[in-house]
């Protein structure tokens, strides 16, 4: 609430992903996803509030539940998380090894022989060499900070992993071998994968569904089949950022988001849409059918 002001960061957020499916969360920078992420595990600042259901396949609210709750029940052990920026989120004094053994000890100690295997097993899954356990975050690449941060959230084997923004600062080689591996686990455990990323190419090469966030709301959401070959997407806002990547059409979106704190009574996009008409910027639609759109 910036200045006093009450912002809406997400509002209407509605989904559900199934064991072994990924769900790719796309949009903008800005337009909530984090959030999004952040409300699920109990991380958001302490003035924000929160409101409505995030259930569990046992029927766990994640969003009801308390500190400890979360802390001892969810947090690793029922949500795994890959954060963003890993390399910020690993102690700097600690190798990787410690990192590992120390998030071992803390879901189920096994002994110091079975933190080592188990750490082990877990930086194997996630692909990070065995030769740089005994790394310090400082000592690697932007990749294997990556690896070392889903390598931690296998540990617990949870079955939901969040991974917000996995590929960023990578180059594309790079990206195809995360999100194949994302992928992979995904299928080979049954574990759901809720991916945040603004990535669009990576978001087709792992994603079994698709919601296109907008200003804090989901604009589409849709089978990534459909999605991103025929017929497409049905949100103005959607086509565009399929029509902005260089490999299609290269045409950007004109114009910018609004301010969460400053929302138009009508839908969000109504002023980047060459759709629009008055009936679009006097009423906000809702989410019908998999599309939030008075034109689709």
């Amino acid at each position: 609430m910036p200045g006093g002001r009450h912002v809406e960061a997400v509002t209407d957020a509605t989904f559900r992903l199934r064991p072994g499916e990924c769900l790719a969360l796309v949009g903008e920078s800005g337009c909530g996803k984090s959030v999004l992420a952040s409300a699920l595990l109990g991380l958001l600042p302490g003035n924000a509030e929160t409101a409505g259901h995030a259930r569990l396949a046992d029927g766990l609210d994640l969003l009801a539940a308390d500190e400890a709750t979360l802390a001892r029940r969810v947090r690793g052990r029922r949500v795994g998380l890959v954060p963003q920026s890993p390399a910020a989120h690993l102690t700097p004094v600690r190798t990787v090894r410690s990192h590992l053994e120390e998030t071992v000890r803390e879901l189920a100690d096994p002994g110091p022989a079975g933190r080592r295997a188990a750490a082990e097993a877990a930086a194997e899954r996630a692909a990070f060499p065995a030769s740089h356990l005994d790394r310090h975050p400082h000592e690697l690449s932007g990749g294997l900070a990556q690896r070392a941060a889903t390598a931690l959230a296998l540990i617990g084997d949870a079955p939901l992993l969040l991974a917000d923004e996995p590929t960023t600062g990578l180059d594309r080689d790079l990206v195809h071998r995360t999100v194949d591996e994302l992928r992979a686990h995904t299928r080979d455990t049954g574990r759901a994968l809720l991916m945040i990323t603004h990535d669009l190419a990576a978001a087709e090469r792992i994603a079994d569904t698709v919601a296109v966030m907008y200003a804090g709301r989901i604009a589409e959401i849709a089978p990534a089949d459909t999605f991103f070959r025929t017929p497409g997407p049905r949100h103005p806002y959607a086509r565009g950022l399929l029509d902005a990547l260089p490999e299609r059409a290269f045409t950007p979106i004109p114009g910018a988001p609004p301010e969460l704190g400053a929302l138009p009574p009508g839908c969000a996009f109504a002023a980047r849409c060459a759709l629009a008409d008055a009936d679009c910027r006097a009423t906000r639609p809702a989410l019908t059918e998999g599309v939030a759109c008075h034109r689709a």
